[in-house]
């Protein structure tokens, strides 16, 4: 009886241990996004400029440059947001990209 009941002590932790490590992930991505969204507030704005037969400045094409590459790097997200039943996928995309973003070679500098 006391190893069924170890083998249940070991289940349950592991189990917290991972909630907690997907609970972590998600709200790490979680503020990514946002903050690349917040980053992302003139774009509107910018984007209506030749609908109301306004030319952009030099300045204005640099700053949409950098607002689509944003758009870009957060795509991920919100397609998965779109799809119904998105909410359950969060988690499994949080770990891919970060999986990806942690393999040795990528992005690391030498």
């Amino acid at each position: 009886m006391a190893v069924k009941r170890s083998r249940v002590t070991k289940l349950y932790s592991a189990g917290r241990i991972a909630y907690r490590s997907i609970s972590d992930l998600t709200e790490r991505e979680k503020k990514y996004v946002l903050s690349e969204i917040l980053q992302v507030k003139g774009l509107m704005p910018l984007l209506m400029k030749p609908r109301n037969k306004q030319r952009w400045t030099p300045e204005e094409r640099a700053e949409l440059g950098v607002h689509l590459r944003r758009l870009s790097n957060i795509s991920p997200y919100l397609i998965v947001l779109a799809m119904p039943g998105s909410f359950l996928m969060l988690p499994a995309l949080a770990w891919w990209l970060d999986r990806r973003r942690n393999r040795p070679g990528v992005g690391a500098p030498g």
